[in-house]
Parts: structure tokens; C-alpha cells; sequence
């Protein structure tokens, strides 16, 4: 199996609808995202997904999501906008792009705390 992984980072504010604690009052997050692509072939020049490729479409969901109030985002307007909740979304963002060869998706809120989906 090959494995590629790719990281981003965005900034942006939330809250958690229904916690008991501070992170139900507005606050932000400088986020950093880790992408996983895991697969068994690669293609004529011998990679899994060009880097490039991966990247740009990252780039493009950071991008909507960057310096953003993510609770008022589409996706978060009725799913809780938790690091889980990111992870998830992105996830499956990027599978629209590149189907099963996504792995799995790590949303960091901290630089000691993660969350992660995978399928």
C-alpha cells in the first residue's frame, strides 16, 4: 500500500451548540489539517495522486472555510461544528475529488488535541 499526506492550516471562529463549558461562548481556532490518501496502485509516472492535484483541492475547502464563523456555514448550520465535525466534512469533501483512495482526515484544534475520520 502507498500512503501521501498533505497538510493545511485556516483560521476561523465557532461555538458548540449544546456544551456545558467555554467552548459554547464564540471563540477561535488557528486549525491545521492533515489529509491521508491510501491505495495499492500507482499511475503510469508512479504516483498514488499528484501532490499538486491534492493540494488544490484541499486549498479549496480551506478556503470556504477560512476566517469564516463556522457555525453559519451550510454544512454546520445544523451539525454541531466540532473538530469531529470538521474532520468528517472534509472527508467527505475530498472524496467527491478522489473517491476511496481517502483515508482518513485529522483536524487539529490545538497542538495537543485531534480529531480524525475515516471510513
Amino acid at each position: 500500500m502507498f500512503k501521501v499526506r498533505v497538510i493545511d492550516h485556516f483560521s476561523s471562529a465557532h461555538n458548540l451548540r449544546g456544551y456545558e463549558g467555554n467552548c459554547e461562548r464564540l471563540h477561535g481556532h488557528n486549525w491545521k489539517v492533515e489529509v491521508e490518501l491510501m491505495g495499492d496502485k500507482l499511475d503510469h509516472i508512479g504516483m498514488l495522486v499528484d501532490f499538486k492535484v491534492l493540494k488544490k483541492s484541499l486549498k479549496k475547502i480551506i478556503d470556504e472555510l477560512d476566517h469564516t464563523y463556522l457555525n453559519e456555514h451550510p454544512y454546520f448550520k445544523d451539525v454541531n461544528p466540532t473538530s469531529e465535525n470538521m474532520a468528517k466534512y472534509i472527508f467527505l469533501r475530498l472524496k467527491e475529488d478522489f473517491g476511496t483512495l481517502v483515508h482518513k482526515v485529522a483536524v487539529w484544534e490545538s497542538h495537543n488535541a485531534v480529531a480524525e475520520y475515516f471510513e
